[in-house]
Parts: structure tokens; C-alpha cells; sequence
């Protein structure tokens, strides 16, 4: 390699490296702008939504676990039949004319390597029919490493498993709908955030359980209708958002039960070649 080849090498390396600090510089400016402008408007606790859905229909309650972040735990809800566990609860009451237990052990904050501690957290001898996790955000936007969240969601599904419980995954949403997220952070994001979603739904399915791509079957109206789907904090779900967002999880659970068998676009089945999963039915025998 000549001199001056070598020099025009050195160069363009300086010049990368040169932009690849300012990029870094850039986007730490633009996270420090996005936390001042979602802020904690809605504090760190949830409405508790623990409680039997629907006792009217009489019978022995279905039990259901919630796992995951603030959005499993339903932050942004006003009331606790608004937030994801209790809209996903009367979904399935309905559909099934069964009352629901629900129990949510999601805690705001959580990254998916928060799950062992979630679990290890419920009663002895707590065995639920079907949960959902919903996990994947703060993931993204703490930089874990794709792998490592994923090793961490499987793990989660393989205890769950071990509990006889069915488990539908809600796949990381599409952090690009963050309108307080300033461009090209909010890309930055919103690729980050589907690849991890794409990541989690083979890894789960090989796994035994259900994905639901959040990003594809909810995250089209955060997009489009920002004002009605987040709450004030414009971070979080609103109440609508909850609701459009749980309407998108029921369908998976009640396969999931072995109370129906189609699925629509943007739910994926376990992979058949997966291991033999103890599962539940929804109807006592």
C-alpha cells in the first residue's frame, strides 16, 4: 500500500471517527431533550387491577398473570379497569363467560432481565392458567444487548411453562410512535424497537409461546392518532390505548386456551417444532 494510500485511509478513519462522536454526542443531547419532555407526569405506580373480572358469570375464576414493564402494569390508566390487565381480563371473561383472576406482578420500569424477580415474587404454590408479558421498551432505550433481553424473555417462558401455564408475548412496540422522541433518535428507535419485537416473537415461538406483534396490529393508531392513544405524558398509553392494545392480546390468549383457532394478522403461533408444552384448558373438565 502506497504512502498516500495509506494517508487517505488514515484520513477517512479520522473523519468516521470524527462524525461517529458527534453522531454519539448528538443523540445523547436528543435523549436528555426526550426525558425532559416525558418527564414522571404519571409517577411510578399503576391502578391495581387485581381482582376477579367479571364474578357475575359464576364458576371457578380462569387465573391470569401479567408480567413486564409499565405498560403490562398499565401506566397511564386512570382507572384499573382501563389498564391492560383489567381490558385484557373482561376480554377473555367475555369471550369465555368465565370469571378472571387477574394478578399483575409487572412493575413499572422493568427491563425483561426484571422477570426472574417478578416471578420469584408470587405466592407459593400460584399456578396461572395463561399469563402475558408485555416487555421490551426500556430494553431499547437502556441499550441492552438484543441477545441478552432475549435470553431473559425465554427463561421467563420456560419457568411459566414449568407453572403449567399457557404465555402470550406481546412483542417490544415501535418506540418511533414517541412523538417527544426528536428525529433521528426517534429512528434510531423505532429500529432498535423492531428488531428486538422480531427478535423475541422466533425466540418465544420457539419457545413454546405466543407472539403478538404490538408493532404491527396496534402501533399503525399510535402512530396516526398520537392525541387519543397516549396519555399526558405522551409516553404511555391512554385509556383508549390500553384498550386498543389489549383487543390486540385477547385473540392470542383464547387460542393460547384452546378456546379458538384462528388468529389474525399480527399473531403468531408457537413454532411446531417446539417442545411439548403443558397447557391449560380455559374450561374446567
Amino acid at each position: 500500500m502506497s504512502t498516500r494510500t495509506s494517508l487517505t485511509a488514515l484520513a477517512a478513519l479520522a473523519a468516521l471517527t470524527v462524525s461517529t462522536a458527534v453522531a454519539v454526542e448528538i443523540l445523547r443531547r436528543q435523549a436528555a431533550v426526550a426525558r425532559r419532555r416525558i418527564g414522571k407526569a404519571l409517577g411510578e405506580v399503576a391502578p391495581d387491577a387485581d381482582r376477579v373480572w367479571r364474578k357475575k358469570y359464576g364458576g371457578e375464576p380462569l387465573q391470569m398473570l401479567v408480567l413486564g414493564d409499565s405498560i403490562a402494569a398499565g401506566l397511564g390508566a386512570e382507572r384499573r379497569k382501563d389498564t391492560l390487565g383489567g381490558r385484557v381480563a373482561r376480554g377473555v371473561a367475555k369471550a369465555l363467560q368465565r370469571p378472571v383472576r387477574l394478578r399483575v406482578a409487572a412493575v413499572v420500569g422493568s427491563e425483561t432481565s426484571a422477570l426472574a424477580a417478578q416471578l420469584d415474587a408470587l405466592p407459593d404454590g400460584y399456578r396461572p392458567d395463561v399469563t402475558v408479558v408485555v416487555v421490551g421498551g426500556n430494553d431499547v432505550t437502556h441499550r441492552v444487548p438484543p441477545a441478552v433481553s432475549v435470553r431473559h424473555l425465554v427463561d421467563a417462558v420456560d419457568r411459566l411453562h414449568a407453572l403449567g401455564s399457557v404465555v402470550v408475548v406481546g412483542t417490544c412496540p415501535d418506540l418511533g410512535a414517541l412523538r417527544p422522541v426528536p428525529q433521528p433518535l426517534r429512528v434510531l428507535g423505532a429500529r432498535a424497537s423492531r428488531q428486538l419485537a422480531a427478535a423475541q416473537s422466533v425466540a418465544v415461538r420457539r419457545a413454546g409461546a405466543h407472539a403478538v406483534s404490538l408493532a404491527d396490529v396496534v402501533g399503525p393508531f399510535f402512530i396516526s392518532y398520537p392525541e387519543e392513544a397516549f396519555s399526558l405524558d405522551r409516553f404511555h398509553p391512554s385509556a383508549l390505548g390500553y384498550r386498543r392494545t389489549a383487543k390486540a392480546l385477547v385473540p392470542s390468549v383464547l387460542v393460547a386456551l384452546g378456546e379458538r383457532d384462528e388468529l389474525p394478522h399480527g399473531h403468531r403461533p408457537p413454532d411446531p417444532l417446539a417442545g411439548t408444552v403443558r397447557r391449560r384448558r380455559a374450561r374446567p373438565a
